[in-house]
């Protein structure tokens, strides 16, 4: 594992954004800088970490971990869906077809969970039982696994948009023709098959994909699958043994009390179903250690101390190394002249 040494000397020089001569105007997401040249999007995926819609500071290697991944992912799911990769010339960069986006995120969750405005488990535990459109059962507990994966689509702003997501169901998105029905049941079709894959994937690796995030695009008339897949900042991993060990499920999967009393009267301690948080590898770790403090998103967000950057550095790598199999090279900051060789020569 990377030392915590190495990421305390990178932090002065994380790679925050970047200027590249002789590719005309730079554009910015939440976390990537791109430009578009010649029909291709040159996509440079910066150290950026955000979270609630809001940046909260910056990781060393996060992004080279965010770019690798989803290559690595593009390679593995490109039979179910057509993909925008066409090359990884750096580890922080991709460059991919230019794709015309789908305004409407996929975010598929396999369990009832989450801290966020626009998870299930937040609206849930405050009485709503039907949430994104889908009707939701009494009884059911913290991260308890849903019988069946659902899409809870969302707004996809544009870059640099203040803008944030905003809730959708099925029916509205058809009604209102935000996208044809025939291409969003086509967009449904592929974000189950992307979620399967990825869920199959990971449970050999000792992971639980709980929930992700697509998102699409055209590209000469074809669906196809852009910015980035399964990796710590688009979904959300469990180890599957805290999870066995803290839910005490059985060998079909279900807990033995998930039909015990209501979760939304459950606090956190002791072993009782949806009372304990799994051991993850995403930025759950950081929402949580924000939301204990209070924020989720509105009014001046707490700095992060060098010991959560640390941490949050070390669980994108691990992940990395977990889920492809490979060791993450390690790389010395500052990158921005590596990376503008890369895209230059």
């Amino acid at each position: 594992m990377i030392s915590k040494a190495t990421i305390i000397r990178s932090l002065p020089y994380v790679l925050k954004t970047i200027d590249i001569p002789g590719l005309g105007k730079k554009y910015q997401g939440k976390v990537r800088d791109f430009y578009i040249k010649n029909g291709k999007r040159i996509l440079i995926t910066t150290d950026r970490q955000s979270a609630f819609d809001v940046i909260l500071g910056h990781i060393p290697f996060k992004g080279a971990v965010l770019n690798l991944l989803s290559a690595f992912w593009f390679e593995e799911t490109k039979d179910i869906v057509p993909n925008h990769m066409i090359s990884v010339p750096d580890p922080n960069v991709m460059i991919t077809r230019d794709c015309t986006p789908i305004p409407v995120e996929m975010i598929v969750r396999g369990y009832i969970s989450g801290v966020t405005k626009t998870s299930i488990w937040y609206s849930y535990e405050r009485g709503e039982q039907l949430i994104y459109g889908i009707p939701f059962p009494d009884g059911l507990k913290k991260n308890q696994k849903l019988p069946n994966p659902v899409i809870t689509p969302t707004t996809h702003p544009l870059a640099g948009s203040t803008v944030h997501d905003e809730r959708l169901t099925r029916e509205q998105i058809i009604k209102q023709k935000i996208v044809p029905k025939k291409l969003y049941e086509q967009m449904e079709r592929a974000a189950l098959a992307l979620f399967a894959r990825g869920t199959r994937i990971c449970e050999r690796r000792g992971l639980i994909l709980v929930d992700t995030k697509y998102e699409f695009g055209m590209y000469k008339g074809k669906l196809t699958l852009i910015d980035e897949i399964h990796t710590p900042d688009s979904s959300r991993f469990w180890t599957k043994e805290s999870y066995d060990r803290i839910f005490h499920t059985d060998e079909k999967g279900e807990a033995p009390n998930q039909r015990s009393s209501d979760a939304r009267t459950q606090t956190s301690g002791g072993g009782k179903f949806g009372s304990g948080e799994p051991d993850n590898f995403d930025k759950e770790f950081l929402r949580l250690w924000y939301a204990q403090r209070g924020y989720r998103g509105e009014g001046s967000p707490p700095k992060m101390p060098t010991e959560l950057v640390i941490a949050l550095a070390r669980r994108y790598i691990a992940v990395y190394e977990k889920i492809t199999g490979r060791k993450f090279r390690a790389f010395s900051y500052p990158i921005n002249q590596r990376i503008i060789q890369a895209l230059t020569t």
